[in-house]
């Protein structure tokens, strides 16, 4: 991992947007078109505005999600509802945007659905931007889940331990393949998490199978406060 910490979370989402558009401006110098993929929950509220302030060729980057719950696009619970608010809502609007959720009942009946609309991007992520849970989730990968069952597809249909709705999520092996990866991180709680994996690595976490998968260094960023 390469850790980079900050004071407060304004100066983060500026040294995450600033890191984020150099990545995919790199990645366009090479490539005709880019994927970026962002997560939900409540910390990208802060740094989604200040990536959509980017000069960037956004008719060439596609944007899609980490993962997914099984709500309505519309819910407040939705993370294509909180990125379409905080993003998308402020880029072009020729930005392209590949969702996760379909008309299917659950994600379980989705799965190859939603795999081949996310075979169709172009692949492999160009960069992918995942939160911290502080039992070591990431995205919809959770404790407890078999690593080695999360590789045949790009996504996965997920029933988490202890959440109110099913989810979907981009498989351990997609997003290990990711071009760059970045990790943000908040809270004491989270960073002290990453001390202790930084010095003995629990195979249990989804973190640590993600940091031991993917051939590139992990970016962090990381502030105390939430």
């Amino acid at each position: 991992m390469q850790r980079h910490a900050y004071p407060d979370i304004e100066s983060l989402s500026q040294g995450f947007a600033d890191f984020a558009a150099t990545t995919l401006k790199n990645t366009l110098a090479r490539k005709p078109q880019a994927t970026l993929v962002v997560p939900g929950g409540n910390t990208p509220r802060h740094y989604l505005p200040a990536l959509a302030k980017c000069q960037l060729p956004w008719d060439r980057i596609t944007v899609t999600l980490s993962d997914e719950r099984w709500v309505d696009v519309n819910d407040e619970q939705s993370n294509e509802h909180l990125v379409k608010k905080y993003l998308m809502a402020h880029l072009p609007p020729d930005t392209s945007f590949a969702g996760l959720k379909t008309q299917h009942e659950n994600p379980f009946d989705a799965v190859d659905t939603i795999h081949q609309r996310l075979g169709q991007l172009p692949l492999p992520l160009s960069l992918t931007v995942l939160g911290l849970g502080e039992n070591g989730h990431i995205a919809s990968l959770f404790p407890g889940m078999n690593p080695d069952l999360l590789s045949t597809l790009h996504c996965v249909a997920v029933a988490p331990p202890i959440a109110p709705s099913l989810r979907v999520s981009l498989s351990l092996a997609m997003l290990a393949k990711s071009e760059h990866i970045v990790l943000v991180v908040t809270g004491k709680n989270k960073r002290r998490l990453l001390d202790q994996l930084s010095e003995n690595p629990d195979l249990k976490l989804p973190i640590v199978w993600l940091l031991q998968r993917t051939p590139s260094p992990v970016t962090v960023f990381e502030t105390d406060t939430e």
